[in-house]
């Protein structure tokens, strides 16, 4: 695989991941639950 088609997986990984939190604030909610589960599975 050449870089052009890395940073093209990149840029759509994070294009994707931006449309699922819609706003910066869903972005932090979606973090806080990864973490809330992460913490969960430790226990």
């Amino acid at each position: 695989m050449n870089v052009k088609h890395y940073v093209w997986g990149v840029l759509l990984i994070a294009l994707l991941a931006m449309t699922g939190c819609n706003t910066m604030e869903g972005a932090g909610e979606d973090v806080q639950k990864a973490g809330k589960s992460i913490e969960k599975a430790a226990d």
